[in-house]
């Protein structure tokens, strides 16, 4: 246990934690926004490597099986809608690919979105099951996607970095990735994260931060910025409980000053308007959840004067 009192659970247990928390509460959203949702501009971010443009607001998943199908479907069908295109899944969750994979091709969108997954060297096999890792691992993600290439491949909380960034490095220089980089949902992997950056050529690290979880402030973003390493953002909810913290608080006044007129709008936007952020991948399991998400990354960023103000209202009511 860390000093924030978070435990090492990996991405998978955390974010059925939070399941299981927006459950209890309801998932309660504070008062949903009203209003189409594409009536404001985008909010784009450039991957510092390349200079491409993401939406700011991406598609984090978890296990899911089949009987998800139809909510996954919806979802990925209504986040291309309103334009948001980052979906990051990984070989460990279940059959989260091959679902994400069929909805893509479903809805004639493959080429459309941007596919990030994540693999070890060794496989699941403790946990998960399949043991699948490596270059098995990669071809199954490639078929399970139904693609050819990936846009994103990451060491999955850096299992077997060290036998694994050759071999992305190679797959990137035979164009069967865009990008590669280095996963974490763990405050006690932060150091591990920056040893990467200063070790292998990443486009990408995957690193948790929230209002609530800003150690990736001081330890982790003044590197990715030095280095030119775009940030996804992962549990920016934190587990879904930061929604349920605010289900009975109202939102301040001047936070419609920044666009926002709901809780995860607020969440949200304090989180992709970091400079070092590149794009955070909230989930949801429902398409209003998705929309009410979708909608953080539209119109005005607070600038830094009003992220303080954010930080000062949090911490007041939350205590």
């Amino acid at each position: 246990m860390d000093a924030r009192g978070r435990s090492n659970l990996s991405r998978r247990e955390v974010l059925r934690g939070g399941v299981l928390a927006c459950l209890a509460a309801g998932c309660a959203r504070g008062s949903l926004a009203a209003g189409p949702v594409d009536e404001l501009p985008l909010i784009t971010k450039p991957i510092p490597a390349t200079g491409e443009r993401l939406p700011a607001i991406g598609l984090g998943t978890d296990s899911f099986n089949s009987g998800a199908r139809e909510q996954i479907s919806l979802e990925i069908a209504r986040m291309h809608e309103l334009g948001g295109t980052v979906i990051d899944t990984a070989a460990a969750y279940g059959d989260s690919e091959a679902l994400i994979g069929e909805a893509l091709a479903s809805a004639g969108i493959a080429g459309k979105m941007f596919i990030a997954t994540k693999l070890t060297a060794g496989g699941f096999s403790d946990f998960f099951g399949g043991g699948v890792g490596g270059e098995a691992s990669f071809q199954r993600s490639l078929q399970r996607l139904r693609v050819q290439k990936l846009d994103l491949l990451q060491v999955h909380n850096l299992s077997g970095m060290e036998t694994l960034m050759p071999l992305l490095q190679e797959w990137k220089r035979a164009g069967k990735i865009r990008y590669l980089g280095v996963t974490t949902s763990r405050v006690s992997q932060h150091e591990a994260i920056v040893d990467a950056m200063r070790k292998y050529p990443l486009d990408f690290i995957q690193v948790d931060y929230s209002i609530a979880n800003r150690d990736a402030e001081k330890s982790v973003f003044p590197l990715a910025v030095e280095r030119k390493v775009a940030v996804l953002a992962n549990l920016p909810l934190v587990r879904g409980s930061l929604i349920g913290q605010s289900a009975a608080r109202k939102l301040p006044p001047w936070a419609a000053d920044i666009d926002v007129t709901s809780w995860s709008g607020f969440l949200l936007k304090y989180v992709i308007s970091h400079p070092a952020v590149t794009c955070a991948i909230p989930g949801s399991t429902q398409v209003a959840h998705l929309v009410d998400n979708q909608r953080a990354g539209r119109g005005r960023l607070p600038d830094p004067t009003t992220r303080k103000r954010m930080e000062d209202f949090w911490s007041q009511h939350a205590a």
